[in-house]
């Protein structure tokens, strides 16, 4: 069996990912801006950022892309931002969805165990996996809209949304640079510590 110990620089990597993913789970919801008073855009984009449950998978679906690598990187996000834009113009157009949190909370165990087994699926497949957690993202933002301009509001979310998908192949790459089969077992381990946290999300839901 191939042993391999981490470098200081990897175990304070692994450690600081540890300690954010605790306090993600930790960290007591807190009330989305008011658009009237900073804009249906400023609403928008803060809106993912204000839910660990969101946080983790958007996360999760940028390390998951990663670890499939090619057309994946840029495919699955995208896969994910545009039909978690089709849940939110159903939840505009009055269209309800059965069990949006738990679908919501799901996703973050089940994203958080793909990157955790490095399962590569098909490109086609792999998007098809995240689109159909997007809906239910999507549906629960446009269901929080209030008074939020429709427009503003959706590329608010939209941009987050895409920005942290970015910082989970950026994570990745960064992880992967460590060392090859050190920065991926450092994913993985981040994939079951994302699993973990939706599972206490879910518990205590």
């Amino acid at each position: 069996m191939t042993r391999f110990t981490l470098s200081r620089r990897a175990r304070a990597a692994a450690f600081a990912a540890t300690s954010a993913a605790l306090a993600l789970t930790a960290t007591p919801a807190l009330a989305h801006l008011n658009p009237g008073e900073h804009g249906s855009f400023a609403a928008g984009f803060s809106h993912p950022l204000f839910g660990a449950d969101h946080i983790l998978a958007m996360i999760a679906v940028g390390l998951w892309a990663w670890q499939i690598g090619g057309r994946a990187v840029a495919l699955v996000p995208a896969a994910f931002v545009g039909t978690m834009l089709l849940g939110f113009a159903l939840a505009l157009a009055g269209v309800s969805l059965p069990f949006v949190e738990p679908a919501i909370l799901a996703s973050v165990v089940a994203l958080g165990l793909l990157v955790a087994l490095a399962v590569r699926l098909p490109v086609a497949g792999s998007a098809a996996v995240v689109a159909a957690f997007a809906l239910f993202h999507g549906h629960a933002h446009g269901g929080e809209i209030g008074a939020a301009t429709q427009f503003a509001y959706g590329a608010g979310f939209a941009l987050a949304t895409a920005l942290l998908h970015a910082a989970g192949i950026a994570l990745g790459n960064g992880l992967g640079k460590l060392a090859s089969s050190r920065g991926h077992a450092l994913t993985r381990v981040l994939g079951g510590l994302t699993a973990l946290a939706g599972a206490a999300l879910l518990i205590g839901g």
